[in-house]
């Protein structure tokens, strides 16, 4: 039986007070907050190894419509496919191996990450980035990967990419934008839909 007061009003489920917060408590200073934040969009600096790109896309909702308080996180290898060990080898090699974006920091609501094209890590892996969402409605992370449109041939080998159904792989290649010389790949996150994004249970 409902108490009285939830006849009327059932208030917010656990799911829908998870929000916000999380991109500007973890980005601060994006959001132009005075606080320090340990990371941002850039994952590769100036003497890092590995051909440098932009990764850029939005996280879009059930209808199409950019999400502009979402969090996502990106983790990947350098161009030889190696992750630091270290926060000393990471500072040495110029590369952080992560990246943290909130869409509400952008006037498109994009996530925009400077980074560089991975490597593959392992024989018949293909080059990925993995990624992390966190936006409002979600109580756990959504967690998927980007493989890049001109790797067709390892993509074809690739084990993880295997195991999605043909017809839903699409959604996981990012194509390959060049202009200027400048290498950007785009990829856009389908939280809904006919054409959302494949996630992973991790």
């Amino acid at each position: 039986m409902l108490m009285t007061a939830q006849e009327a009003d059932f208030g917010q489920t656990p799911s829908q007070t998870v929000g916000p917060y999380f991109a500007y408590g973890l980005t601060a200073s994006q959001y132009g907050y005075d606080f320090d934040q340990p990371f941002d969009a850039v994952v590769a600096l100036d003497n890092a190894s590995g051909r440098r790109i932009r990764l850029e896309g939005r996280v879009l909702d059930g209808d199409g419509n950019p999400i502009n308080d979402a969090l996502v996180e990106i983790s990947q290898a350098d161009g030889e496919g190696r992750y630091p060990q270290t926060p000393a080898e990471a500072r040495e090699i110029g590369f952080r191996a992560f990246g943290r974006v909130g869409t509400g920091t952008d006037a498109q609501n994009r996530f925009v990450f400077h980074t560089v094209k991975p490597g593959a890590e392992s024989p018949g892996e293909a080059p990925h980035i993995n990624v992390i969402v966190l936006m409002r409605g979600l109580l756990l992370h959504a967690f998927t990967r980007v493989y890049f449109s001109d790797e067709a041939e390892a993509n074809a080998r690739d084990a993880v990419l295997a195991s999605v159904p043909a017809e839903r792989r699409h959604t996981l290649i990012a194509e390959r934008v060049e202009q200027g010389g400048a290498v950007s790949y785009r990829f856009d996150i389908r939280m809904q839909g006919a054409e959302e994004t494949v996630f992973f249970d991790i």
